[in-house]
């Protein structure tokens, strides 16, 4: 990608999580921190070592990680999602940072992880490369993107309204396909490239529980971005109609009470030689 638009997509993320960072906890908490222990079991958790949390958001992984017994920082463009993060966790050290620029030394980590922040990264090989960088020799990487359409349910049912009442076609800034490392062959390539062996994809089982189909159109479209973007740039009439759409199709998963959404994660890990 080029600067200039890397540079784009870069700032429209930032700007978008300074906003949303306050809505991500109630919005996708409740279904992205299924994927924490996972996660941790990917890297092989265990007391004393040193992990990284790039893209930490709320500061979830950096939590549970510290309760297994590690030494765990954590860092987020956000400044917004820091301050959430600090707030909820002060004995962790939480900062900003960039992670396709990481400011920590060569070969300092044993671990190094990412929850759902690879597909906001407008150069997502090079926050590879860092993990990579800053991994000692034998440490391990992991993370996690969402599943793609239609096995993640959410997004289908979203992204189908949006197709029937309004536009999918607006102007957003170019930024790599929200979906690519949704296909474990594309993790292996991207992962061998920066140097990693013993690559390894899983699939994560996990459900969204949302208490009405309300709640998903409102989650999209204040604790996202570039899905929330999407649905803000549409006409209000077609809006109206994409939010109806969007209760409709949720409602077909009310199980006892309650919309049960399959979301389910692709984890990816691997080793440093």
């Amino acid at each position: 990608m080029e600067n200039k638009t890397a540079n784009r997509f870069h700032n429209f993320e930032h700007e978008g999580w300074q906003k949303a960072a306050s809505q991500y906890g109630a919005g996708f908490g409740g279904v992205t921190m299924q994927s924490v222990g996972p996660l941790l079991n990917a890297v092989g958790v265990r007391d004393g070592i040193r992990l990284l949390d790039v893209a930490c958001g709320p500061g979830y992984v950096a939590s549970a990680a510290e309760r297994q017994g590690c030494a765990a920082v954590g860092i987020d463009f956000s400044s917004s999602m820091i301050e959430v993060a600090k707030v909820a966790n002060p004995a962790i050290e939480f900062r900003e940072g960039d992670a396709q620029n990481l400011d920590f030394p060569n070969s300092c980590f044993d671990a190094v992880v990412m929850n759902f922040g690879m597909l906001h990264l407008a150069e997502p090989d090079k926050a590879i490369a860092e993990a990579y960088r800053v991994l000692r020799s034998g440490g391990r990487y992991a993370f996690t993107v969402w599943d793609s359409p239609p096995k993640a349910a959410g997004f289908e049912i979203v992204l189908g309204a949006v197709r029937m009442h309004g536009n999918i076609d607006v102007p957003l800034p170019e930024g790599p396909p929200f979906f690519r490392f949704s296909d474990p062959l594309e993790c292996a390539r991207a992962l061998k490239i920066a140097g990693f062996a013993d690559v390894e994809t899983i699939i994560v089982p996990q459900v969204w529980m949302l208490e009405s189909g309300g709640m998903l159109f409102e989650t999209m479209r204040r604790a996202a971005v570039r899905t929330a973007a999407l649905l803000n740039l549409q006409t209000p009439e077609a809006l109206v109609n994409i939010e109806k759409e969007i209760s409709t199709r949720a409602e077909g998963y009310r199980l006892q009470g309650r919309i049960e959404l399959p979301m389910p994660a692709i984890l990816t890990s691997a080793v440093k030689r």
